[in-house]
Parts: C-alpha cells; structure tokens; sequence
C-alpha cells in the first residue's frame, strides 16, 4: 500500500513539475497592465539595444537597432511597416523591413501576420494585456550558406517608452541560443 501511494505521489509530482515547465500562453498576459497596442507602440523612431547569447548564455553578439515605424491604410485594414538598421558590434550592418498586417474583427485580442524578406513564409503573433507573442522562420546566413531558424518572440511593455523583448532561436527543436533587446521609444 505504501509503495502505491509513493508511486502515486511520484507522479503527480512528475505532472506537477512538467505543467510548471509548460510554456507561458499569450492568454496569460490579459489582465497585465499597461496595455499593449502595437499599433501605438510602434509608430515612429524606436531605439534598441540587444545581444544574442548561445545555449551556455554567453554573449556572442552586441547589436543595436533604429527602427522607423509607421502604421497606413484605414481602420481594420491598417499596415505597419517597421524599417530596421541594424548596427553590430563587429561592424557589419544589416536591414529589415516588416510589413505587418492586423487581422480585421480581432477586438482587444490583436492578432497579426507579417513578411520581411528573410522571413521564410509568414510571421504570426498576438497581443494581450501588456505582452506580444510572435512567431516566425528566419533564414540566416551562417558560414557561407542560409540556415531557417525558429524564433519565438515574447513582447512586454514595462510603459509608454520602454518595451522588453527575449526571444529563443531553435532548429529542429533544439534551442541554438536567445536574443534579448530592450526597445526605447523617442519622445516625438
């Protein structure tokens, strides 16, 4: 009898801990405060600051980031273009420009779809509460040949300004490393 009652214990603790390790769900940030809007957040000069880290955390690459945002079109069928220079800290430079589309009839759950040029397919993402959560493949270049890499974004608005982002890269499943940035909007 004890030993069922072990074995039962075992797993439900088993189960306990593995539902701890579930990853989070946009529906998770709903009530989080301030509130995120996309379309309000990015529109017009954002500054950020990054570093991608590998498996083992350390930090591999420094990068810095200018982005022009703008949002055009008419309600429900507004498209944001965010136009990105990024300046490394080994020198090189690189450009992306996201088109970004808000799904019609989504109320105060936003969702969103978006293209860039080394984005292979379509982006796909959700707002609620104060969080932003996006998904895409990302065609890196990587010892003379492209890579596709998972990146799961996760978005947090700490105020009007400042914006959090950590994002994991994978292949396969296989974490590759993570990107953090912090985003700080300019006073207009």
């Amino acid at each position: 009898m004890k030993r069922r009652l072990l074995l039962a214990g075992s797993a439900a603790l088993g189960t306990g801990l593995l539902a701890g390790c579930s990853a989070p769900r946009i529906a998770d940030y709903a009530n989080e405060k301030p509130q995120l809007d996309l379309r309000r957040y990015f529109n017009g000069t954002i500054d950020a600051y990054g570093v991608f880290t590998d498996r083992a955390g350390k930090v591999v690459k420094r990068f810095t980031v200018v982005m022009q945002c703008r949002w055009q079109g008419e309600a429900g069928r507004e498209e944001g273009v965010l136009d990105e220079d990024f300046v490394y800290s080994d020198g090189t430079t690189q450009k992306r420009i996201w088109r970004l589309q808000r799904e019609p009839g989504t109320g105060g759950q936003g969702r969103y779809s978006g293209r860039a040029d080394d984005v292979v397919g379509e982006a796909v993402g959700e707002e609620q509460g104060n969080a932003f959560y996006w998904a895409y493949t990302l065609s890196l270049p990587v010892d003379g040949r492209l890579i596709e890499v998972r990146f799961d974004d996760w978005m947090y608005l700490m105020n009007e300004r400042v914006m959090l982002n950590r994002a994991t890269m994978s292949k396969f499943g296989v974490t590759l490393g993570e990107v953090t940035l912090s985003f700080s909007k300019r006073q207009p």
